[in-house]
C-alpha cells in the first residue's frame, strides 16, 4: 500500500473514532425529545443537521446540491438515510439504549457485503476474523437479556431494519467520494430524508411535545450525533475500507450505554460489558 493510501487510511480512522464520540450523544438526545413521536425526532433531527452542513458548505464554496441529472440517485440515498433514523430512532421507544445500539450495529456484516457486491470492495479474508469477533461481541451484549418480552422484540426487529440500512447509507456515502463534496454530499443526504419523513411526521403531531426541552434535544441531535458525527462518519468512508470505519462505529454501543447509565440510569448487564469487550477485540483485529 502506498504511504498516501496508508495516510489516508489512518486519517480515515481517527475521524471516525471521533465521529464515535459524537455518535455517543444520539440515544440520549432522542429519549430527552420525548414525547415527540419518532416521525417528528427525525424529521426535525435530519432538517437541522442538514442546514448545519448546507451552512459548512457555503463558507467552504461547495455547491449546495448535486447535478440535477443526479437528483434521483440521491433521493434513493435520502431514502436510505430517513429509513435508517427512523427505525432506529422509533426502536429505543421499544427496547433499551444497548439492545437498539447493539443490534444497529451488526452492520459491518451488512457493510461487507454491500462493499464487496456494490463496490467490488471486498476485505481481506484474514480480517473476517475480527468482523465475526466483533459482531459476536454485539450479539453477546444483546442476546443474553433477561427481561425479552414481546415489545422488546418489537424494538430488536426495528433496530435490525436500521443495521440494513446503515450498511447501504455506509456504502452509498463511499460511492460518491470521487463525485462530490462531502458537505455537498451529506447535506442533500440529510435534507432529502428530511423531507422523505415530513409527511409522516405532520400525520403525527405531537402538540404536548413541543416544549423546550424536547426541541432543545432535537436540535442537539441534529448538530451534534448527525451534523457532526456522521458527517465525520462520511468523511472517514472517503478514506478508509467502508468495513473499517462502521466496525469503529460499532463502539457508539459503548458510549451510548456508558452514557445511558450515567444519565439515564440504564444500568449495564454483566453480558453488555462483556459484549463490548469482545466488539473491542474484534475491532483491534480487523485494524493489524
Amino acid at each position: 500500500m502506498p504511504e498516501s493510501t496508508r495516510d489516508g487510511a489512518r486519517h480515515g480512522i481517527l475521524l471516525a473514532i471521533v465521529a464515535v464520540c459524537f455518535f455517543s450523544t444520539s440515544p440520549i438526545l432522542v429519549l430527552w425529545a420525548a414525547p415527540l413521536s419518532p416521525f417528528e425526532i427525525t424529521a426535525g433531527r435530519m432538517a437541522s443537521g442538514a442546514l448545519a452542513v448546507w451552512l459548512l458548505a457555503r463558507l467552504s464554496g461547495q455547491p449546495l446540491l448535486p447535478r440535477r441529472a443526479d437528483l434521483p440517485r440521491f433521493f434513493g440515498f435520502g431514502l436510505i438515510t430517513a429509513l435508517h433514523f427512523l427505525c432506529y430512532i422509533a426502536s429505543l421507544s421499544f427496547t433499551t439504549i444497548a439492545h437498539a445500539l447493539a443490534i444497529v450495529y451488526t452492520a459491518p456484516i451488512f457493510v461487507t457485503l454491500f462493499s464487496a457486491t456494490m463496490l467490488g470492495e471486498p476485505i481481506p479474508r484474514r480480517k473476517w476474523l475480527g468482523v465475526i469477533v466483533a459482531v459476536a461481541g454485539i450479539a453477546i451484549l444483546a442476546g443474553l437479556e433477561p427481561r425479552l418480552n414481546s415489545r422488546m422484540i418489537i424494538g430488536d426487529l426495528l433496530a435490525l431494519g436500521s443495521a440494513i440500512m446503515f450498511g447501504l447509507y455506509s456504502v452509498a456515502g463511499r460511492s460518491q467520494r470521487e463525485r462530490y463534496g462531502l458537505f455537498t454530499y451529506a447535506g442533500t443526504v440529510y435534507g432529502l430524508a428530511a423531507l422523505w419523513v415530513l409527511p409522516v411526521a405532520a400525520l403525527n403531531f405531537t402538540p404536548a411535545g413541543y416544549q423546550w426541552r424536547s426541541l432543545l434535544a432535537v436540535l442537539g441531535a441534529g448538530l451534534l450525533p448527525l451534523g457532526a458525527g456522521h458527517t465525520l462518519y462520511n468523511a472517514a468512508l472517503r478514506r478508509t475500507h467502508a468495513t473499517t470505519v462502521n466496525l469503529i462505529a460499532t463502539q457508539e454501543v459503548t458510549g451510548g450505554v456508558l452514557l445511558g447509565a450515567l444519565l439515564l440510569s440504564q444500568i449495564p448487564q454483566t453480558n453488555e460489558i462483556a459484549g463490548a469487550v469482545v466488539a473491542l477485540i474484534g475491532i483491534a483485529l480487523v485494524m493489524v
